[in-house]
């Protein structure tokens, strides 16, 4: 079986994309950089995404979001392919077969999940593809169809009770239990903390009700408050 090289993998990119992107917002690559320095505080410099659009090269996964973000798109905009995860598999220098193997399922069952986007295998077998591709976990979990899924776990445990998610998420983010109850518990606090901070009291009897506004802000980004709470 072949050996995936050492380090992180740099994700798939499609320059075109990249480029028509940007086109399309009527930005020279300077003002990319800026963007990306001002927004997310990476100092890219124009030539190097200039070089990344004619094919030299491509960005690193941090790059890769700054981008996306600069551009005003998700960072899937970016990876184009018909099936990303068979790109990474190709940049690891794996077959379908060493694939299959390494994490329990029959050749042919992998081949139809890389080729349709359709995830079909269990949490174990995602974490063992993340591990032999060496996937960044918000990209396995894109990969494998399930952020929404940890998108709405997430929202629970922020507006209810943490404790009753952890079990869950842990099925989908392969780390450590202590990470995930730490990230959960914060997450509650904040939007809790949040939703108090901003409570108004206009409703009827004197009576303070939370206002919708920052909650479902905060909600709408919870996927975001999770990585960066984890690391």
């Amino acid at each position: 079986m072949s050996s995936p090289p050492d380090g992180p993998l740099p994700p798939p990119f499609d320059a075109v994309a990249a480029r028509r992107l940007r086109e399309a917002l009527g930005m020279g690559h300077e003002h990319v950089a800026y963007g990306i320095q001002a927004a997310y505080g990476r100092r890219v410099d124009a030539r190097t995404i200039a070089a990344w659009e004619a094919g030299h090269g491509g960005p690193t996964h941090e790059e890769l979001a700054a981008l996306a973000g600069a551009l005003w798109c998700a960072p899937a905009d970016l990876m184009g392919g018909e099936s990303r995860l068979r790109e990474h598999r190709m940049a690891a220098g794996l077959a379908v077969e060493d694939v299959a193997r390494h994490i329990g399922v029959e050749p042919e069952s992998y081949a139809a999940m890389e080729a349709s986007g359709d995830w079909t295998g269990t949490d174990r077998q995602a974490a063992e593809l993340a591990g032999l591709l060496r996937l960044p976990i918000p990209v396995l979990l894109e990969m494998t169809g399930r952020t929404e899924k940890l998108a709405g776990l997430l929202r629970d445990a922020a507006t209810t009770r943490w404790q009753a998610y952890v079990r869950q998420v842990a099925k989908l983010v392969p780390l450590p239990r202590h990470r995930i109850e730490q990230a959960l518990q914060g997450l509650h606090e904040d939007y809790q903390g949040g939703m108090v901070s901003t409570l108004n009291w206009g409703s009827p009897g004197g009576e303070r009700a939370p206002e919708s506004g920052a909650g479902e802000e905060f909600l709408t980004h919870v996927l975001d408050h999770f990585w960066e709470r984890v690391g």
